[in-house]
């Protein structure tokens, strides 16, 4: 079990970008299609486990160490917070963090602002780094609903394009921070596998030169 190195994504389009690039570098599983239910596809050859988990746990099985590499949205390794290290971006998957509101949103610095997410922590983070007190509603889908119906004032979410706001008659009020797909490393993994590891990153990169190695 120790000889392979296990490698934990997001099921769905991100496994396939994942596994297209890993096919560029000699790792292929040959059982792997975006329509298996198979959660684990290794390729016995180069010592590659891939596991397939939900995205919001892949920080999770990297840090606890059932994983020593994973590959996952910037936006979920920071609502996470898991002590882990990240190697780099991987420059795909491309969104921003943004507060939104309704068009005629006017913000009443008299009264406490209610901000419906489903990124608690980022939220706290982003509005504490600007000195303001907010009341935090956790949302687990279609935060775009809550100042439609009276919820919340303001929004903190993800986007790409930006049509769901528009057409929910949201506009961008602030940019939190970019966010992409990220290459995080399980601490100790990094010094008992760090060779591997190490030429693994390389491969799935070239031409990145500079690494974070801590979040």
């Amino acid at each position: 079990m120790e000889k392979y190195i296990n490698l934990a994504v997001a099921k769905g389009r991100l496994a396939d970008t994942a596994v297209k690039a890993l096919g560029g570098m000699g790792i292929s599983f040959d059982d792997y299609t975006s329509s298996s239910r198979k959660l684990i596809h290794i390729d016995h050859k180069r010592g590659v486990r891939l596991v397939l988990v939900k995205a919001d746990d892949v920080p999770t099985y990297v840090e606890q160490g059932a994983a020593d590499i994973g590959i996952v949205g910037k936006d979920t390794l920071m609502e996470s917070m898991a002590s882990v290290y990240e190697m780099m971006d991987l420059e795909f998957g491309k969104c921003k963090f943004v507060v939104a509101a309704l068009k005629d949103h006017v913000e009443n610095k008299q009264k406490k602002s209610y901000v419906a997410t489903k990124y608690v922590n980022v939220a706290k983070e982003f509005f504490k780094s600007k000195g303001k007190s907010v009341e935090i509603i956790k949302l687990n889908g279609s935060v775009e609903l809550a100042p439609l119906v009276g919820l919340a004032d303001t929004i903190v979410d993800i986007v790409e394009t930006g049509t769901t706001l528009k057409e929910n008659g949201l506009v961008i009020v602030e940019e939190i921070c970019p966010v992409s797909a990220r290459l995080i490393v399980n601490k100790a993994s990094l010094k008992t596998k760090g060779d591997i590891i190490e030429n693994m990153i390389q491969q799935l990169c070239p031409n990145q030169k500079e690494r974070k190695t801590d979040l």
